[in-house]
């Protein structure tokens, strides 16, 4: 009688799918990552979670949904659960963004747990990896933003031409932008007298103070960084669609929060009863008194 033959059957008891992204910019990463926690606390809810997962949840599915946001000492987690399977994403050693998708257990994807299994397994778990990302970018796009942001405080050189940044709090950018959204809104398009004529009362001169070469200098700044556009076979420009939307980004963060803001901070404030004003002198008294107990004042 010949014995009987064993055979080994291999399966998953849990499967670990991970994705890093190494920044070039990492404060912007940690900047963009905090966003997407404030953002994102819905995203384990039944009808957000079907979107990363790409599996239909209604009320009978069974499982546990949720968000849970987990601090190890100053590195905070993000973690969505759905039913057996979690993601984890957290900014790694403040230079990447990881995004880990763990399968504990293969049947909540209707799969087998044998071995051969894998390959499919890995599909989902990558793809899980891949739709969450998504989701935060679609609803939060800081490193577009930052790049953006930052491309305008740069000299710029195009078709080796060459025009110097757009600097946010230049008082020349603000009022050159500031007579953008007024031709936008008047005539629709302007002329290099046009902007002469404007500009030069918003910095306290006359038009025949401003040379032309000024106004000139200004047009080039604003054409090389894609904010106004010469129409062909004319003396005249347009805003462009870039224009539009970062003359009213600077002109109103600038008059509408920056200018206002320092000024309810100010020592000077002339109603100091203000909720931002009073935080912001508690917040001086903190400091202070920190200080003081750690011998750090001069």
């Amino acid at each position: 009688m010949e014995p009987e033959q064993l055979r080994y059957d291999l399966s998953i008891l849990q499967a670990e799918f991970s994705l890093t992204q190494v920044l070039d910019q990492p404060v912007t990463g940690r900047i963009f990552f905090e966003e997407v926690i404030r953002e994102n606390l819905d995203i384990g809810r039944p009808s957000q979670v079907s979107l990363v997962f790409d599996r239909k949840v209604s009320r009978r599915t069974p499982g546990r949904f949720r968000t849970r946001v987990i601090t190890d000492g100053v590195v905070p987690s993000l973690h969505v659960d759905y039913k057996q399977t979690r993601i984890k994403q957290y900014h790694k050693e403040g230079q990447a963004l990881r995004t880990e998708t763990t399968i504990n257990d293969t049947r909540d994807f209707a799969i087998g747990r044998r071995i051969e299994n894998l390959d499919e397994l890995r599909k989902i778990g990558f793809a899980a990896n891949r739709r969450l990302l998504d989701v935060q970018r679609i609803g939060h796009d800081c490193f577009i933003g930052e790049a953006a942001f930052q491309d305008m405080q740069r000299p710029v050189t195009v078709n080796h031409q060459r025009a110097a940044a757009l600097r946010f709090a230049d008082l020349r950018v603000q009022a050159l932008l500031h007579v953008l959204l007024l031709f936008l809104l008047v005539h629709g398009t302007f002329t290099h007298k046009d902007v002469r004529e404007h500009i030069a009362p918003l910095l306290g001169k006359k038009p025949s103070q401003l040379s032309p070469g000024q106004i000139t200098y200004d047009l080039r700044r604003l054409r090389l960084h894609g904010l106004i556009e010469r129409i062909p076979k004319t003396h005249r420009y347009r805003i462009t669609a870039k224009g539009l939307r970062t003359a009213i980004f600077y002109t109103r963060l600038y008059n509408r929060l920056m200018r206002t803001g320092l000024a309810i901070i100010s020592p000077r404030i002339a109603n100091p009863e203000l909720p931002m004003a009073k935080s912001i002198r508690a917040a001086e008294t903190a400091l202070n008194n920190w200080w003081q107990h750690e011998k750090l004042a001069a």
